[in-house]
């Protein structure tokens, strides 16, 4: 029932305090099963609002829920109000129904862990902020759930705060990410002084008023993309994820895969009808997705850390969904979102298992002959990889292809380029990681192979329904070249066409099926398949070329991620510093210290005078007492006679 939403983000947040004030002296188990429970009642709750949701009519199928009055200061009015409409139903499925998953395999991954309980205090947390985020029905509420993520995600990464390295990557993260907080804030207060409102529902009747190309609101499209650029990773802002490893591996899947880094795809979507008035930053959102596509797959190419691979492989797809955003097709953006999530999670997942059976080991270059140890994990992994490398039949075929005809078909061709070689690269680094993981010999030490097992029941068993996701998860929105409806696009359309009348200037494609399209799929599939046969012949049959290659200045330059982190650290890091430690030592010790410390040396000057006045003898007193008394009679016969 509508009024029942709330339950959706209350159970991860009632599982935040009980187990901050009522569980220190439950077990492991107990605590593990609990967080997941309200995590599991909270995706029930999301599959009765969808259930709900069906029972409307196409053109009414939404409804608000009004917490309390949060905000109301003069003219500016923020409730705290939950919207539900088929976008924020979509997303609350992904996010808690994932969630779910990530927290029952995360009790066998952190079994023993001394931070076990902080862990999934933390997770819940990151849990209710995110579907608080999506469920949010005006731009400030959003906030606050897109800082909640940002906090707990620096929490997470950062778990393990012991070591040095890990608590930067935590505190890398959080910086990174206020530089876009701080443009999606000044979006905010730009939408508040142009509409007089930050709720959606209000700002969309207003936009009558304003022209296509408008320059307010391509600066406020413009504004909040910065805030996506930071929350999802796009580039120049990209570089905090891949540390992002640092944390525990579930903690990776729950970013990585269907939470914090599509935060930024999601309100793109969203705010689809700010984007669709304006061309010329939908034209940027393009650009940087299809840039940030290429370029991240680039480095995935050569990363030999099994995590590092699907952060950049993480990186890639965002900037896919964000490609797909720029050329209006949001639905197609979801989609992909909803797909990425399914075989994402499910590689970071299996992961996770592999480093677990490796006894922490991450570098693949030491692995190998992982299939026979590890069958569970190997074909769920595979599963993974041909759905991410878009093979015909699985979810990422159906998202990715989508994405590609769409660009091609709106205009962009050097886009879809980028786009077709970034499948290229995808399919290469996913199946180089599969080949040197888990087939050949065994390259680890004999410690590690002894200690070579499967994952327990607790892990493998979330892995399964990931993989099966990930093989027929993209059905639901099987286009009609394909022989469907496109049921997915269908669901999402009262939302995602609420900047239509802007949508025939921006070139969106025709629905009719023709054989171009046939031709653009067939192309993209056999990339995929190029792909898959060039890993094959250097990796598994071990060709000579990846040796060569690896001796190359080009090898290295990508391998070394483009020096990008070290341009950041020698052009902004290192002068911050220097800068600091100057006015550390001029401002701050010279100027501060010696103003609070002067009127401290004067103050005692004057105490140290006033003191000697305190002799403790009494005809000493006596006389200053006269004196005084002497001092006013004169002041006031001056007075009388002058």
């Amino acid at each position: 029932m509508p009024q029942f939403v709330f339950l959706v983000i209350l159970f991860p947040l009632l599982g935040v305090v009980v187990n901050t004030f009522l569980t220190r002296r439950w077990s492991e188990t107990a605590i593990g099963w609990f967080s997941s429970a309200m995590v599991g009642a909270s995706f029930a709750g999301s599959v009765a609002t969808y259930a709900t949701l069906l029972g409307f009519d196409e053109s009414a199928r939404h409804f608000q829920q009004v917490l309390f009055d949060w905000i109301r200061v003069g003219s500016f009015h923020a409730p705290a109000t939950l919207l539900v409409d088929p976008l924020s139903c979509v997303m609350i499925l992904v996010v808690s129904g994932v969630s779910f998953l990530i927290h029952i395999y995360s009790i066998g991954y952190m079994h023993g862990d001394p931070g076990f309980r902080r862990y999934f205090i933390f997770l819940n947390l990151f849990v209710f902020f995110m579907l608080l985020l999506v469920l949010g029905n005006n731009f400030l509420l959003m906030f606050i759930g897109w800082e909640g993520v940002g906090l707990c995600s620096y929490l997470l990464i950062g778990f393990w705060y012991a070591d040095e390295a890990k608590a930067t990557a935590g505190k890398k993260a959080f910086i990174v990410n206020r530089i876009g907080d701080f443009g999606f804030l000044l979006a905010i207060f730009l939408i508040w002084s142009v509409f007089g409102t930050v709720q959606f529902h209000e700002i969309i009747p207003r936009l009558g008023s304003f022209p296509i190309g408008s320059s307010v609101i391509t600066a406020i499209c413009l504004l909040l993309f910065v805030g996506a650029v930071g929350k999802s990773a796009q580039f120049p802002l990209y570089v905090w994820l891949p540390d992002a490893m640092a944390g525990p591996t579930p903690v990776s899947a729950l970013i990585h895969a269907a939470t914090m880094v599509t935060a930024g795809v999601y309100m793109v979507a969203r705010t689809n009808f700010l984007y669709s008035m304006a061309p010329t930053a939908l034209e940027v959102v393009a650009i940087v997705g299809g840039g940030t596509a290429i370029f991240a797959a680039s480095i995935g190419l050569v990363q030999n850390d099994i995590k590092k691979v699907l952060a950049y492989s993480t990186v890639s797809q965002l900037g896919y969904m964000f490609l797909a955003c720029g050329v209006a097709a949001y639905g197609v953006a979801i989609f992909h979102l909803v797909t990425h999530a399914f075989f994402k999670a499910l590689l970071f997942l299996g992961s996770g298992s592999v480093i677990h059976g490796m006894s922490g080991e991450q570098d693949i270059r030491n692995m190998g002959g992982l299939k026979a140890k590890m069958p569970t994990t190997y074909w769920t992994f595979l599963a993974g990889t041909l759905a991410i490398a878009g093979i015909p039949g699985l979810s990422g075929f159906f998202s990715k292809d989508e994405i590609l005809w769409k660009t091609f078909s709106s205009g962009h061709h050097t886009l879809w380029i980028l786009g077709v070689v970034g499948a290229l690269f995808t399919a290469f680094y996913m199946f180089r990681l599969l080949y040197l993981t888990f087939h050949g010999q065994f390259r680890g030490s004999r410690s590690q192979e002894h200690h070579l097992h499967e994952s327990p029941s607790v892990m493998t068993v979330p892995l399964v329904i990931l993989a099966v996701l990930a093989i027929i998860g993209g059905y639901i929105g099987l286009t009609p070249a394909l022989g469907g409806t496109n049921p997915f696009e269908h669901w999402l359309h009262p939302v995602v066409t609420q900047g239509a009348r802007a949508h025939t200037l921006l070139g969106e494609a025709s629905h009719e099926v023709g054989a171009l399209e046939y031709l653009v799929m067939l192309i993209s599939v056999v990339v995929a398949l190029l792909g898959i046969w060039i890993a094959r012949s250097g990796y598994l049959r071990q060709a000579s070329w990846p040796g060569k290659l690896s001796k190359g200045a080009a090898y290295n330059t990508v391998l070394n991620k483009y020096y990008v982190d070290q341009i950041y650290d020698t052009v902004i890091s290192q002068p911050i510093v220097k800068i600091s430690e100057v006015m550390a030592q001029w401002f701050d010790l010279g100027v501060i210290d010696g103003l609070v410390n002067g009127v401290a040396a004067f103050f005692g000057w004057v105490a140290g005078g006033l003191r000697r006045v305190q002799t403790g003898l009494v005809q000493n007193y006596a006389v200053l007492m006269a004196a005084g008394i002497l001092l006013i009679l004169a002041t006031l016969f001056y007075r009388v006679l002058f």
